[in-house]
């Protein structure tokens, strides 16, 4: 039994010194040390020896596996050194080279038109309102006045999915929609993406932004739609801006009007940035028309509002001077740096 004990520790020694990665020397461990392993084996047959032998005997398998766990140990702190040494130098960092430079996006020039005009008007206490960008011809004409045939689809000729279903040319809908609910009085503005057969060039876009607004209320006059706007006109382009209202006609408005604002580069006394004129035109508005109130459950005769729409794409090109629309959609990292 004491040779079988020291040809095990001879085995386990040199399969040590031969394992050269942890990995391996932690199978030798487990082949000798473990549970079923080789030196447990010989403890376990303990029994088999004369019982005035057992305590010579069991002293020799101690020191056997005190010396096996020694060399273990020490073998492995000279590979656990060896390989951080190599990953060191596999890992090593030259701080001569030049840092890796974090692009840090940019916020685009319609993000920040949108949020600045939702900012105002939430000011103001309206509600920001989203709807579908694929809608039925009933929201975006029949609801809005504009029925089968009538001229205004030619101005908002749009692509259509089928005959009842359409790409919106305008958030109207939305308006359309909340007013369907019935939930008085509505301060709200509906931004969104809207879509019309136009082709490009640099004021036009078959896909473009919009923010409409709409108020029902008891007793809403003409001159709050004209103070509203007047407000919006001064915080988005600065407190001396002017504006003008120019009669106009949209089917689901009555009366309507354009509305131009004073041109805040050379406050109104003509630039090339206004064409000499002084004005610039900004959006188009009017007074609810009682026919869309009536097909959208609102009774004209208790309740009025007003609404007004502009083109997202325009503020941003007219705040930061932006000739051609196109821009705004090349994704140009060198343009968008600039806002």
């Amino acid at each position: 039994m004491k040779d079988k004990l020291q040809a095990i520790k001879e085995e386990a020694l040199a399969q040590i010194a031969e394992a050269g990665v942890l990995d391996k020397l932690n199978d030798v461990r487990v082949n000798f040390l473990g549970k079923k392993g080789k030196l447990t084996a010989v403890l376990k047959s303990m029994k088999d020896v004369a019982p005035e032998d057992r305590p010579a005997f069991g002293q020799l398998v101690n020191e056997a596996r005190a010396q096996i766990e020694g060399v273990l140990e020490e073998t492995k702190k000279k590979l656990e050194e060896q390989a951080l040494e190599l990953q060191l130098k596999a890992e090593v960092i030259d701080v001569t080279l030049p840092a890796k430079k974090n692009n840090v996006g940019h916020r685009h020039p319609n993000t920040i038109a949108r949020e600045e005009v939702e900012r105002i008007f939430i000011g103001m206490g309206y509600e920001v309102v989203e709807g579908p960008e694929i809608e039925y011809d009933e929201y975006n004409f029949e609801k809005l006045n504009i029925p089968a045939n009538h001229p205004a689809k030619d101005e908002q000729d749009t692509f259509y999915i089928n005959k009842e279903i359409v790409l919106r040319t305008q958030t109207s809908p939305v308006q359309a929609r909340t007013m369907e609910k019935g939930n008085l009085p509505i301060r709200m503005i509906s931004p969104g993406r809207v879509f019309r057969s136009d082709e490009v060039d640099a004021t036009h876009s078959p896909s473009f932004h919009q923010i409409e607004g709409l108020v029902v209320d008891k007793n809403v006059t003409f001159a709050d739609l004209k103070g509203t706007l007047e407000q919006f006109a001064k915080e988005l382009f600065g407190e001396e801006t002017k504006t003008k209202f120019r009669p106009h006609h949209f089917p689901f408005t009555e009366p309507s009007a354009e509305v131009d604002v004073s041109c805040f580069k050379c406050g109104g006394k003509g630039c090339r940035f206004c064409k000499g004129s002084g004005w610039i035109e900004i959006l188009g508005c009017g007074m609810v028309h009682p026919h869309v109130l009536e097909m959208c459950g609102i009774d004209p005769e208790e309740y009025t509002g007003f609404a007004f729409g502009v083109g997202l794409e325009r503020i941003a090109l007219l705040k930061y001077e932006i000739d051609d629309m196109r821009l705004l959609y090349e994704n140009d990292v060198r343009f968008l740096k600039q806002f």
